[in-house]
């Protein structure tokens, strides 16, 4: 089984259900802040636990994407969006890190696999303090802009089907065939749905070509607006493109094509 059919079968097993990063408690699990977050100058250690269904901090997991646990904090007006790697303590305490880059509101999800058992995605609200002030959600875009690269957008989001998504990555208008591996493969993908910031995590289809296409399979539980993070590495550094995209039914008009620049 490929990657993308893996993310396709995973989506349709968990159709009918609540989408992953909407509980803060699933299965017996509960994600557990210990800490607040701060905005602005150094990061600043930030602590969570998993609590098991014994009641204590889980402290086995599996590998999954390359890391035991991906955890990833998003503002809720989605304009704000990071994607980190804790390490564990031996008493299951997770630590990273962390700094977000105004106040207000965000989520977090905690994305593992508990040893021997089913991937989850728990999700819990953090704030900020300060003055808060959202922004409106960014335009629905086909083009994303980072550093000197640019990322296009290619297919739909069709909400309850596995849909095609193709991210063609290129810089200085030079198509990029050497991008290097990032948890595992070439691209790392995460939509989250405006609204309830419902949790959708997807990786490219197998692939031996390093670029400029990356393909993705996914499947949106509903109809809105999703916004997609797109995660890959060149020349060493990781950089994400973001895009605002629309899951409308098949016969529905494509989004049109507007900038959005991510810094």
């Amino acid at each position: 089984m490929t990657v993308g059919e893996h993310a396709g079968h995973e989506a349709r097993a968990n159709s009918g259900t609540v989408p992953g990063g909407l509980q803060v408690s699933q299965d017996g699990y509960t994600l557990n802040p210990i800490t607040s977050i701060t905005t602005g100058g150094a990061p600043a250690e930030f602590r969570f636990t998993v609590i098991g269904p014994d009641g204590t901090p889980v402290t086995d997991y599996e590998v999954a994407h390359d890391k035991k646990m991906h955890f990833i904090v998003a503002s809720r007006d989605l304009t704000s969006f990071q994607h980190v790697h804790p390490s564990m303590a031996p008493d299951g305490t997770w630590a990273v890190g962390l700094s977000v880059p105004k106040a207000g509101s965000y989520r977090a999800f905690a994305d593992f696999v508990p040893k021997g058992k089913q991937k989850l995605t728990l999700g819990v609200d953090l704030q900020a303090a300060g003055d808060y002030r959202p922004e409106p959600l960014p335009h629905v875009s086909r083009t994303a802009a980072v550093d000197d690269y640019t990322v296009n957008l290619a297919g739909n989001i069709v909400p309850g089907q596995a849909s095609k998504l193709v991210l063609t990555v290129s810089k200085d208008g030079e198509p990029v065939d050497d991008l290097e591996p990032y948890l595992g493969a070439y691209g790392h993908l995460v939509a989250l749905r405006a609204g309830d910031l419902a949790y959708l995590h997807v990786h490219p289809e197998e692939s031996d070509e390093a670029g400029p296409e990356i393909t993705f399979v996914a499947e949106a539980p509903s109809r809105g607006d999703y916004r997609l993070f797109l995660d890959f590495k060149h020349e060493g550094k990781v950089r994400t493109a973001s895009f605002t995209a629309t899951a409308t039914l098949s016969d529905g008009h494509a989004p049109s094509a507007t900038h959005d620049h991510t810094h």
